[in-house]
């Protein structure tokens, strides 16, 4: 049994993904990433913003037609979307045998097994049902980094967002559960491990009654194996100096955190439902650059939310000149149904919110290329990735750089590594967000965490 298995959105979702994939290979299922060679194709959707769900729509609809054609003999759908518009999706594609929501991921094999033996029915469990930990997974990144899940769900009901009414309330994953995936992730080869959940920060408040994450990346890293861990997704007002201190202290610990601030308006702000304005995040930026000063803090912003009005949207551009984050990335505000700012008045044109994400954009490429250029002559720790065919350039990442949305570091080396090697690096140049650099001959010192 060939499974093509298609997985969209974030990495959250990818997770979940992999969890699915694990259980299906335990069962004896192979995969593919060949339509030709597919017999049943599982299609793990999002639908955060519209972007998003019009490629998991077209993605079903794809599939569909191979399943019409009779080169599939199945088509099982997951995730955010079929969560969110499950009798729109049973109604529109009759070809679709299964739907799965976001809890039932565990069922994969049972619902396959159910529409391969000609029974067809949709599997959906309560939002608050305790998510799954500890599972084996088929882990899809290449081996040398992967992500931990570490929670699920989100209690914040910020106005633009969907994420509660698809994904349930906030639900921390055991600790013991954890460190046993994370156990199995290390014996697999993974050297950089990345936690992820809708808000990291607020880790074991429901399960241990307080904030759980400093002392889960203690114990994480003790773990043999990895040589970075990093953190995503961390809401500014949740920082305690308690986190500050175990990132200071341990050396896995990347000086990196992710933390979405979204507007520099504080009347965006508030009309996002946001816990945080601008001072408060000033004011949490500039302690955690005190107490950690060579700290990467990464961003995002939404463009163009329900009444953003030109000098809301001059205020965010001063607060990102001012801040200057290291990382940055735009959205922009996408209308989501049965969100409070759906219904809000002031909606922005999407001209006018693509415009001001090109502003903010243009002003951070500023910001960044100058950074970039100030790490000329630092030495670094680096991560490879890959290698350019022909060229004897390798790919790599410095613990500024997430992967996949962060920049690059390109490494001119007559020498053999593979993917997922450290090595020391001095920065010789830079070109726009990525850097270049040359291989340093003593490898036992390396300056960067």
């Amino acid at each position: 049994m060939n499974i093509l298995f298609v997985s969209l959105g974030c990495d959250k979702n990818l997770v979940d993904s992999e969890v699915m994939l694990g259980l299906l290979a335990e069962k004896g299922c192979c995969f593919t990433d060949d339509e030709a060679e597919a017999d049943v194709v599982v299609v793990n959707t999002c639908c955060f913003i519209n972007d998003a769900k019009e490629e998991s729509i077209q993605t079903i609809l794809d599939m569909a037609e191979l399943k019409k054609s009779g080169k599939i003999k199945a088509l099982l759908v997951t995730g955010c979307l079929a969560q969110r518009y499950k009798e729109e999706i049973q109604t529109e594609i009759p070809e679709v045998d299964a739907i799965l929501g976001t809890t039932a991921i565990l069922e994969i094999t049972q619902a396959l097994e159910e529409v391969l033996s000609g029974k067809s029915r949709n599997h959906m469990e309560t939002l608050d049902k305790a998510p799954a930990g500890g599972m084996r997974r088929v882990v899809t990144t290449g081996g040398y980094y992967a992500y931990l899940k570490i929670a699920e769900g989100c209690n914040k009901h910020c106005t633009y967002c969907i994420i509660p009414k698809v994904r349930g309330n906030y639900r921390s994953i055991p600790m013991e559960d954890l460190l046993k995936e994370a156990e199995e992730l290390a014996g697999k080869g993974v050297k950089e491990l990345i936690l992820v959940a809708q808000e990291t920060t607020l880790y074991g408040v429901d399960l241990y009654g307080k904030k759980s994450l400093p002392l889960l990346l203690r114990k994480l890293c003790k773990i043999e194996g990895f040589e970075w861990i990093r953190i995503l997704y961390c809401y500014p007002e949740e920082i305690t100096e308690e986190l500050i201190q175990v990132i200071k202290e341990e050396d896995k610990v990347c000086n990196y955190l992710d933390i979405p601030v979204q507007s520099g308006s504080d009347a965006v702000l508030k009309r996002m439902g946001r816990r945080t304005d601008a001072a408060q995040i000033r004011q949490i930026v500039g302690t955690l650059r005190e107490q950690i000063p060579d700290i990467c803090i990464r961003t995002t912003l939404i463009a163009g939310f329900p009444g953003e009005t030109r000098e809301d949207h001059e205020t965010t551009l001063a607060f990102v000149n001012e801040i200057e984050f290291d990382r940055l990335g735009v959205f922009t505000y996408s209308q989501e149904e049965d969100t409070p700012a759906a219904e809000m008045p002031d909606q922005v044109e999407e001209t006018v919110k693509e415009k001001r994400r090109d502003e903010i954009m243009e002003l951070q490429q500023e910001i960044a290329f100058e950074a970039a250029g100030e790490m000329i002559g630092r030495k670094v720790k680096a991560m490879i990735e890959g290698c350019m065919e022909d060229e004897n350039v390798y790919v790599a990442r410095t613990y500024k750089d997430a992967p996949g949305i962060d920049g690059y570091l390109f490494i001119n080396s007559q020498r053999q590594f593979l993917s997922g090697d450290f090595v020391e690096v001095v920065i010789t140049a830079s070109n726009k967000y990525d850097l270049i650099g040359e291989i340093v001959a003593d490898t036992t010192e390396m300056e960067d965490k």
